[in-house]
């Protein structure tokens, strides 16, 4: 009998430990369309300006103790070279340092296209890391597309895709949107399995949105993917960029944030800190960006 009370009270313990472990509040950067090149100003677009922003975010984002910072594509607006400029900068960031793959991290010469994710210091084009009880799915939007897909078989899957679509005639059919292949999908379906056999929260990070119908920055094939996300109830966030001027939602659960860019306006800049606690996601913005509470429900 003692035998068994003193299990009883070591499995309690362990559990306790666990679950302390497992709800620990952790803070995050985030940035999006950071969007350089040594280019004249277009309108709202101060590509100039965009080292010296970058530069007084990094040096704020390394106040804190974050566990990461993820930048959420648009690192660059056009030629290879730009990479030199700001990849400096995103290193001196003491945490760890996330990149989604943005439609302009490819506007470089062709011979060079497989080397964007490579300089990025991408192993993967997409991909997912666990923190505590989440799994962060980072996904490739320019899977498909006329920028970013590379091997023959995407291109023909490109177009296959965009010529399906024509018939619905939809804003977001745009050549600088992009879609996610029948493979990512299917890889993402497996993520959320996984997530769902270990009770993980999930979120998602990619470049485009898919929250809002009618959106002309879509995801192509944003219909799909949330055809597929709608059956777990345990994914919470969708956090993007591409839309410059922000954007936000809360669509079956799940909190759609697009994130503004940093490239946008000559004197002020966008980035964000995002506090995680058990029950909330709580957005500290900078700049332009909006400070909210995201209840987990």
């Amino acid at each position: 009998m003692k035998k068994i009370f003193f299990l009883a009270l070591f499995v309690i313990a362990c559990k306790s430990k666990t679950e302390t472990t497992t709800y620990s509040d952790f803070e995050i950067g985030i940035i999006a369309d950071c969007q350089y090149c040594d280019c004249d100003t277009q309108g709202s677009r101060f590509y100039r300006q965009s080292p010296d922003k970058f530069k007084s975010a990094i040096e704020k984002l390394n106040t804190k103790e974050l566990d990461y910072t993820i930048h959420l594509g648009d690192f660059i607006d056009r030629n290879f070279e730009s990479f030199d400029t700001v990849l400096p900068i995103w290193n001196r960031l003491k945490s760890k340092k996330y990149h989604v793959l943005g439609n302009h991290d490819f506007s470089v010469a062709d011979s060079l296209k497989t080397l964007v994710p490579v300089k990025m210091g991408l192993k993967n084009r997409y991909y997912s890391f666990i923190k505590n009880n989440w799994r962060f799915i980072v996904l490739d939007g320019n899977d498909l597309s006329y920028h970013g897909a590379i091997s023959e078989v995407k291109q023909k899957e490109t177009e296959a895709l965009f010529n399906r679509l024509k018939k619905e005639n939809k804003p977001n059919l745009q050549t600088w949107n992009g879609g996610l292949s029948s493979k990512q999908l299917q890889w993402v379906k497996e993520e959320l399995n996984t997530a769902k056999s270990k009770n993980e929260y999930v979120g998602f990070y990619c470049h485009f949105p898919v929250g809002r119908d009618g959106e002309v920055h879509n995801l192509w094939n944003y219909k799909q993917f949330l055809q597929i996300i709608d059956s777990y109830e345990n994914v919470k966030f969708y956090f993007n960029g591409h839309n410059h001027n922000g954007d936000y939602l809360e669509k079956n659960n799940v909190h759609h944030l697009t994130f503004k860019g940093m490239l946008d306006t000559e004197n002020t800049s966008a980035f964000s800190i995002a506090k995680f606690t058990k029950d909330s996601i709580f957005i500290e913005g900078y700049g332009r960006e909006v400070t909210r509470a995201l209840k987990i429900n």
